[in-house]
């Protein structure tokens, strides 16, 4: 007999573990699911923060326009074993990222989150989904009076285990079941040298990590006596040994056990690499990066802002769309420059049709920014105290400009002279946009003496509380919704 309320318990909790874990890893989530425990229920779908809403004209197609959407597991077989599991295709949802399964105890699940623009890669998060899967089947397979609630544990800790799911399935599609570098080590080491200062500085250069039977192929700058190689463990030695490679094309090379030498970072093998910035670094396979880390902890954050609500302000002007695009690219460049090289500096888009005065050092003539070379100078009069004054004709008109304008009541003084600066100088002069980057990375868009803020996170409920309903009638109260509206 099937126990409504144990199955409503267990969502919720797996929900919001996967939910929380996913938030500290990627930035604000929500997650759902479309289930049917067997092949006789009906589809159910558990959606506490209205991931899937916006979605159902494709949902209403893929599960009620044909029975493709299961390949369901042979229960003759595996009909009380939960991790016996037939992956199910992703739905390839615009916004989300999707993953599900179909095993013994569970016919049919998919699970669903958010697929945050500025992500590194899908990957980790797609081997997230993966477990819950699998948590979800193991706990249906048991009886409810076996229920720990330990499923939304695991998964809201899950950050390191994702990154290293993700990279043992990359190194067995690469190198076969016989790859010898334990995973979970060197993540640990990655992550403690990454804390470790010399002389008050965190670390910056490259680590490699290589299987042990790769080494005789790689041509070594310098190659350490195989009886006196560092200890990956050696957090302190190790974080020396960066100094050799900092800012370069150099890169320490590991085995995953001890340090085995110095060689040029291109390498043709498999291989793993952690690329430190001081602060900040970033892990990835091969060429392609994975993940961030950044205080003690992974993440799948590029670290760099997407400047969204600056594309969005644009278009609120009568620009040309080729002038708006390059625009966008202009400033993003600049930010992107500021962020990398850890300044704070602001940026004036003046789109009057008359320019706005500005106090500062005026250039006769215009830097061109469609230039690269004065696209370059540009970035690096940034640098200068005081704001980039740029018009509308994606010139450079003056820098080190002062932001004039009076006070006004929504002004944080816990914010610092640039973000009051650009409160009150937008208030004053409503036709520009005023960029501010902060040198911890932090960027903030102004335009009439507001900031402007993806509303997101101001919308997403702090609780996790629904019960799972019938997909069909979660399909209908849309199509109510949608008529109420046309009314």
């Amino acid at each position: 007999m099937r126990n409504n309320s144990f199955i409503s318990r267990c969502l919720r909790e797996t929900l919001s573990g996967l939910r929380n874990g996913l938030s500290l890893f990627s930035g604000t989530s929500r997650a759902a699911i479309i289930f049917a425990l067997t092949k006789n229920d009906e589809l159910e779908i558990c959606d506490p923060q209205n991931l899937l809403r916006g979605h159902e004209p494709k949902l209403q197609t893929l599960y009620y326009g044909g029975e493709s959407w299961c390949k369901p597991i042979d229960t003759s077989f595996f009909k009380n074993t939960y991790n016996a599991i037939e992956p199910q295709a992703n739905l390839q949802l615009d916004g989300l990222i999707s993953h599900g399964g179909s095993s013994g105890p569970v016919y049919y699940q998919m699970w669903f989150t958010d697929h945050h623009p500025n992500i590194c890669s899908v990957l980790p998060t797609e081997c997230w989904l993966e477990h819950a899967v699998l948590r979800f089947s193991h706990d249906m397979v048991n009886d409810s009076n076996l229920y720990t609630g330990i499923s939304g544990n695991f998964l809201r800790e899950y950050a390191t285990h994702a990154v290293h799911d993700c990279i043992v399935d990359k190194a067995g599609l690469f190198l076969g079941p016989d790859f010898q570098i334990q995973i979970f080590p060197l993540l640990e080491a990655i992550l403690g040298i990454s804390k470790t200062n010399e002389e008050g500085v965190r670390p910056n250069g490259a680590l490699t990590f290589l299987e042990p039977r790769f080494l005789y192929d790689i041509q070594f700058l310098a190659k350490f006596k195989s009886s006196e190689q560092p200890s990956l463990c050696n957090f302190k030695h190790v974080r020396k040994l960066l100094q050799a490679v900092e800012h370069s094309e150099r890169s320490l090379i590991s085995d995953g056990k001890n340090i085995v030498g110095i060689a040029n970072r291109h390498i043709a093998h498999f291989h793993i690499t952690a690329d430190y910035h001081g602060k900040l670094g970033f892990l990835s396979v091969g060429d392609q990066t994975l993940c961030s880390f950044h205080d003690g902890s992974y993440s799948s954050n590029t670290h760099r802002a997407k400047l969204f609500e600056v594309e969005e302000a644009l278009l609120d002007f009568d620009l040309e769309p080729t002038i708006g695009s390059d625009m966008f690219q202009v400033i993003a460049t600049l930010v992107h420059n500021a962020e990398d090289r850890k300044f704070g500096c602001t940026f004036v888009i003046d789109l009057a049709p008359v320019p706005t005065a500005t106090a500062g050092q005026v250039l006769t003539p215009p830097i061109n920014l469609r230039l690269s070379n004065e696209l370059a100078l540009a970035a690096a009069l940034s640098k200068v105290d005081g704001a980039l004054h740029i018009r509308a004709d994606l010139h450079l008109y003056a820098f080190a400009c002062l932001l004039d304008g009076h006070r006004i009541p929504n002004e944080d003084r816990a914010r610092g002279a640039r973000y009051n600066s650009a409160l009150r100088f937008t208030s004053q002069h409503p036709q520009t946009i005023v960029v501010v980057v902060s040198a911890d990375r932090p960027v903030s868009i102004f335009q009439q003496g507001q900031e402007l803020k993806n509303s997101y996170n101001d919308n997403l409920s702090s609780k996790c509380d629904l019960f799972p309903m019938p997909l069909r009638k979660w399909l209908q109260v849309s199509d109510q919704d949608s008529l109420g509206n046309m009314r």
